[in-house]
């Protein structure tokens, strides 16, 4: 069983950003897809990004698509959320999540924690 813990969260003004990163423990990232979520106050928790577990395939939000980057580094046993011109609608607690499926799923079968990310106006 992997174990996986965010990191990177705050506070950052409109049009700034934010790399949250995602540490896991316990089994080799590189058997897991891993992928993002995040869920906002009074909202289901929702889809951000998805990456393989050869790091070749990326699947975004279109909410996000051109301005997060997702990525891996197997052998750090981590992976990234390269946020950029974050938005005020970005706000949210967001999720590192992992799965043995080619991507992740909409409900994944291992969760981080969560880490708060809000975006001034």
């Amino acid at each position: 069983q992997v174990q996986l813990v965010e990191s990177g969260g705050g506070l950052v003004q409109a049009g700034g950003s934010l790399r949250l990163s995602c540490a896991a423990s316990g089994r080799a990232l590189s058997m897991y897809a891993m992928g993002w979520f995040r869920q906002a106050p009074g909202k289901e928790r929702e889809f951000v990004a998805t990456i393989s577990r050869s790091g070749n395939s990326q699947y975004y939000a279109d909410s996000v698509k051109g301005r997060f980057t997702i990525s891996r580094e197997n052998a750090k046993n981590t992976v990234n959320l390269q946020m950029n011109s974050l938005k005020p609608e970005d706000t949210a607690v967001y999720y590192c999540a992992a799965d043995r499926g080619v991507v992740v799923p909409t409900t994944p079968a291992y969760w981080g924690q969560g880490t708060q990310v809000t975006v001034s106006s």
